[in-house]
């Protein structure tokens, strides 16, 4: 009971993280266009959520090893679907902290090239998500 509580409060972490890791790159390009300082919010906000969504996968792995004492056996679909999930995760966090320091030297984010990279980036950990827990 212990660990589905816990399992459970982790999920629902890692399940706002990508709410926000999908939601706020697709939100930025909407066709209203965002003005750039709510970009530069939003950025700060989608650092937030690659940090929550590769925190919380951590715990996911510290939650198996507390209560196992060991990592959870994976087929290799699944394999391939959490190294996606971390290198996506892991490149969303670098280019949100280039982002963010380009915004804190006050330069315009006119390209909206990094704001496809991060939004393909949520969809493709989204998506992975989806091969990682139905083949684990």
């Amino acid at each position: 009971m212990e660990d589905s509580l816990a399992y459970a409060l982790i999920q629902a972490v890692h399940n706002f993280g990508a709410a926000a890791a999908v939601g706020v790159p697709f939100f930025s390009l909407w066709p209203a266009r965002v003005t750039q300082a709510v970009r530069a919010k939003l950025v700060r906000l989608l650092w937030v959520a690659w940090a929550v969504q590769l925190l919380s996968g951590l715990l996911f792995g510290a939650a198996s090893l507390y209560y196992y004492g060991r990592l959870p056996e994976l087929q290799l679909v699944a394999t391939a679907a959490l190294f996606i999930k971390i290198a996506c995760a892991a490149l969303g966090l670098v280019t949100t902290t280039l982002l963010v320091r380009a915004i804190s030297r006050h330069e315009a984010l006119r390209s909206d090239a990094a704001w496809w990279l991060l939004s393909a980036l949520g969809a493709i950990a989204l998506v992975a998500a989806a091969f990682l827990r139905w083949f684990s």
